[in-house]
């Protein structure tokens, strides 16, 4: 009797395999958004963006000579930091989805 209780939830029929299987769906989503490369691009490059940002800024007056007076590291530092941010709004606005199983193919 209590095996009907829970296959009847809310006056519907309720199958908890079902709900296995979409719990193993959202976890496969989940992993193939965890290691979507857009992510690890974006990241490495506002890191380095920054890294790259900060030297820019407390350049010598012998590193701004090097570079005919130009900041050059500044520059290359900001222009990482925008390529990083656009990859992981990439990332944001459009989101992987897992890829097909075989039974979902069926």
């Amino acid at each position: 009797m209590a095996d009907n209780e829970d296959r009847y939830q809310g006056g519907e029929a309720h199958d908890p395999l079902v709900d296995e299987t979409e719990d193993a769906r959202e976890e496969n989503s989940a992993a193939a958004r965890l290691f979507d490369i857009r992510r690890v691009i974006g990241g490495l490059f506002v890191a380095y963006g920054l890294i790259v940002g900060l030297m820019g800024l407390f350049d010598s007056s012998a590193e701004i000579d090097k570079a005919q007076g130009l900041r050059i590291n500044l520059w290359a530092g900001a222009v990482m930091l925008v390529f990083g941010l656009l990859m992981l709004l990439w990332q944001k606005v459009s989101p992987t989805e897992a890829p097909k199983t075989r039974s979902d193919e069926s």
